[in-house]
C-alpha cells in the first residue's frame, strides 16, 4: 500500500495539484461545485421521498433531479481524487478520511438499493421513508467529515 502511495504521490498529476498557483484552488473549487450539485439534488428527492409537496409526482422529480445528482457525485468524485493526490499519505493515515469513505459508500449502497431494486416508482412508502432518511443523514454526514477533513492532522 505504501508503495501505491507513493506512486501516486509522484505522478505529474499529483504534483500539478500540490505545486500549480492555480491547481488546489481550481480542483478544490470544482471539488465544492459537484458537492454543491449532489447535495442539493439529493436533498430535494429525499424531502420527497418523505412525503414533502406530493403534488409533484416521484417518478417525474426523480428524472429531473437524479441525473444532477449523478453528475455532482462524478465530478465531486473525480476532483476528490485529485485532492487525495495532494498527500496520499497523510489522507490514508487518517481516520476521519477513511470514514468520509465509508460514508460515502453507505450513502452510495443506499441510493443504489433503491434505484436497482424497486425503483422510485415500484416502492413502498417505508422503503421510500427509510431510502430518504438515510440518505438526508448520510449525504451531510459525507460533507460534515470532509469539511472537517481541513482542520485535523490525523
Amino acid at each position: 500500500m505504501d508503495a501505491l502511495l507513493a506512486w501516486l504521490a509522484d505522478t505529474a498529476l499529483a504534483e500539478w495539484v500540490r505545486l500549480s498557483r492555480w491547481g488546489y484552488a481550481t480542483v478544490n473549487a470544482l471539488h465544492v461545485l459537484g458537492i454543491a450539485l449532489l447535495i442539493g439534488a439529493i436533498a430535494a428527492l429525499d424531502l420527497r421521498l418523505l412525503g414533502w409537496r406530493k403534488r409533484f409526482p416521484l417518478w417525474e422529480l426523480g428524472r429531473l433531479l437524479q441525473p444532477v445528482a449523478v453528475a455532482g457525485l462524478l465530478l465531486a468524485m473525480t476532483t476528490g481524487g485529485m485532492l487525495f493526490l495532494a498527500d496520499p499519505n497523510g489522507y490514508a493515515a487518517m481516520p476521519l478520511f477513511r470514514l468520509k469513505l465509508a460514508l460515502i459508500a453507505l450513502a452510495l449502497a443506499n441510493a443504489l438499493l433503491l434505484n436497482l431494486g424497486p425503483g422510485l416508482a415500484n416502492a413502498t412508502p417505508r422503503q421510500l421513508l427509510v431510502a430518504g432518511t438515510l440518505s438526508l443523514l448520510l449525504w451531510p454526514a459525507v460533507l460534515l467529515a470532509g469539511r472537517f477533513l481541513a482542520f485535523t492532522n490525523g
